[in-house]
């Protein structure tokens, strides 16, 4: 593609984004890359938005306001030194931009806005701020990309906008050529929710880790055996890798919300199939429309299936091993970002 493109990463505190880049340049393609919260913030941010938040909200009576936290300068800078054909926005634009001066700009410069839509999801229990979304922002967009088929479905019913299902990829993680030890029999790597709790309450009994924040605001509601086997910090990155491999089952629970959607293909699923891990995840028809269940990865749809499967693949290792292979074969075959991005080219205009 002999355009020049600019990714704007509104996630940067994963490496999501500079892996889509890289995957970019792997392909040729003339890339700036920019996290988004790294541009010069508005000077006293903090007090001007709380003071504009009440204006808007008690004078204007708006439902939802957001202030921008990126300097209008800073943007349009960017853009008129980079002078893309395209801008790639990972996850969203409107905490740090002006989406006005985004329109001007787009006027002005003439390149075309195509999202990859990261955190429509996590907006499920935040009704205001996800109307704002779809209202203000997602009609910029010549194309929207989604994580999650059921979002697409949304936003599609949502003023005709053009939004088309494209789960994640992953970027291979190298293993140790050194044999690593299964420490763990399971794996949980997730912030709290209530439907986590409930259902990592019943493995209790087993070599479980948990790591993730927000636990320790719900440990009036978590056993004492739950609470010895929680980690309260975050991992990303290279340590995150590391107690994927060290695991025999890595559990991927999604939130209520998620659930409540029938959606669940997390980046969790392929950044699991990337390390040759054994996965377990809620079952959704959209995991069964890309993966062969009990071949490539495993499902579970109640607490008594998951405490049963964890129990069988825990005593099998053969059988467990057998399909984290085959997890990984599809994943290198499909699911690496190079691939995804060879597919995502298909689709700009």
């Amino acid at each position: 593609m002999k355009k020049n493109l600019l990714i704007l990463d509104g996630i940067s505190g994963i490496s999501l984004g500079k892996e889509i880049n890289e995957s970019f340049l792997n392909h040729n393609v003339m890339t700036t890359y920019a996290a988004s919260a790294d541009l010069p913030h508005k000077s006293l941010y903090k007090l001007v938005s709380t003071a504009k938040k009440a204006i808007h909200r008690q004078i204007l009576k708006e439902d939802y306001y957001r202030n921008p936290k990126i300097t209008n300068n800073s943007i349009n800078k960017l853009i008129s030194e980079t002078k893309p054909d395209l801008i790639v926005v990972i996850g969203f634009l409107y905490r740090f931009f002006d989406l006005y001066l985004i329109q001007d700009l787009q006027k002005k410069y003439g390149f075309k806005l195509y999202l990859y839509d990261t955190d429509t999801g996590n907006l499920f229990n935040h009704k205001r701020e996800l109307l704002y979304f779809i209202k203000n922002e997602l009609p910029l967009y010549e194309k929207i990309f989604s994580f999650s088929q059921a979002t697409a479905n949304l936003i599609n019913k949502n003023k005709g906008l053009n939004c088309v299902y494209f789960p994640f990829g992953a970027k291979p993680i190298a293993k140790s050529k050194d044999p690593i030890k299964k420490e763990h029999d399971v794996l949980f790597v997730g912030s709290a929710d209530m439907r986590r709790i409930f259902l990592l309450e019943n493995l209790t009994p087993f070599n479980l880790v948990v790591y993730g924040s927000r636990w320790q605001r719900n440990k009036a509601l978590i056993s004492p055996q739950l609470n010895k086997q929680i980690n309260t910090k975050s991992l990303w990155g290279t340590a995150l890798h590391q107690e994927l491999f060290k695991s025999k089952i890595i559990l991927n629970i999604t939130r209520s919300t998620f659930y409540g959607v029938e959606t669940g293909i997390n980046l969790r699923i392929f950044e699991t199939l990337a390390a040759q891990g054994f996965l377990l995840t809620d079952h959704t028809q959209e995991l069964a429309d890309l993966f062969k269940i009990g071949e490539e990865i495993e499902s579970y749809s109640s607490s008594e299936e998951l405490l049963d499967k964890v129990t069988y693949y825990l005593a099998n290792d053969e059988a467990r091993n057998k399909i984290a292979q085959k997890g990984y074969d599809l994943f290198r075959q499909k699911y690496t970002w190079n691939s995804r991005i060879q597919e995502l080219l298909k689709e700009f205009s």
